[in-house]
């Protein structure tokens, strides 16, 4: 069916994360072959709800379209959000889940345990992601939403300390945004701050792409000339039992004439520089 756009209620807008990119090509798109697929709704007279489609709808107010192809489904608005996100599940990501978490939570009442059970996870699977709504500040937030953060990093590392310390979180979030961190970097930065002196945090909060490398180094085992020659040691044996297999294999015999005596000029060369080695080694062993 055609609706007019004034008769959708946006409601779930702020629950979809805008990709610039993306709407650009939508809007490409419905300029040159028009829409094809229908926006999802639910109808709430006299209005409808719009479930799916948000590009779609922006994309064609920019147009300057009046109207959009729809199909209503027939179901209640929380079982349509439920619905909606299992068609796009794993497209979505720990701060997706957090605000239609939210919404459930606010507009249909629902406990952590019945969240928990809709969802298919445990209490501290939905716990951990509305805690990036309840104790993370707005502009951490948009860091994730940006993806400059990964939710993931976002929720084990800076929302215990925005429980503590917002400010101390808003500040670290905000110095590691720019490098679009790791996980592991995340972890690096956060354990640096709880561990360090008022000289160490400043350093993460103005530098902290240095702070890494020094810890990168600090943290690197030092290679001894004993581990290098025993990874020389491992290396050639693991060369040598390969070569075995493929001479075990028959493999001179499948060579041209050409191709054996260059195989058989390497060899020497190779024996020579293994027996050079067993020498040294032997005269290295026998007492001065």
């Amino acid at each position: 069916m055609d609706l007019e756009l004034h008769q959708l209620t946006l409601r779930y807008e702020r629950l979809r994360k805008r990709q610039p990119r993306e709407e650009r090509s939508l809007l490409v798109s419905l300029s040159e072959i028009g829409q094809q697929l229908p926006v999802v709704v639910i109808q709430e007279a006299p209005s409808f709800i719009l479930i799916d489609g948000y590009k779609r709808v922006r994309a064609l107010k920019r147009l300057a379209r009046d109207t959009v192809r729809a199909t209503c489904w027939q179901v209640a608005e929380a079982e349509a959000l439920l619905l909606e996100r299992g068609l796009r599940r794993g497209s979505e990501d720990a701060l997706d889940q957090a605000w239609l978490l939210a919404e459930l939570q606010e507009r249909c009442q629902w406990s952590l345990e019945e969240l928990a059970r809709r969802f298919e996870h445990s209490k501290s699977w939905v716990s951990g992601r509305l805690a990036l709504l309840q104790a993370l500040p707005a502009s951490i937030q948009e860091q994730i939403r940006a993806g400059a953060i990964s939710a993931h990093a976002a929720m084990k590392y800076l929302v215990p300390l925005a429980r503590v310390d917002a400010a101390a979180a808003q500040a670290l979030a905000t110095a590691m945004a720019p490098l679009k961190p790791t996980s592991r970097q995340v972890r690096a930065l956060y354990a640096g701050w709880q561990a360090g002196t008022e000289r160490t945090r400043e350093l993460i909060v103005h530098s902290p792409q240095i702070y890494l490398q020094a810890q990168a180094t600090r943290e690197a085992p030092p290679t001894s000339a004993t581990q290098r020659f025993l990874q020389d040691l491992f290396a050639l044996g693991g060369i040598a039992r390969r070569a075995h297999r493929l001479l075990e294999g028959r493999l001179l015999a499948q060579l041209r004439e050409s191709e054996l005596e260059e195989v058989t000029e390497a060899f020497a060369r190779a024996n020579a520089d293994q027996q050079r080695l067993v020498q040294r080694f032997e005269l290295e062993l026998r007492p001065c």
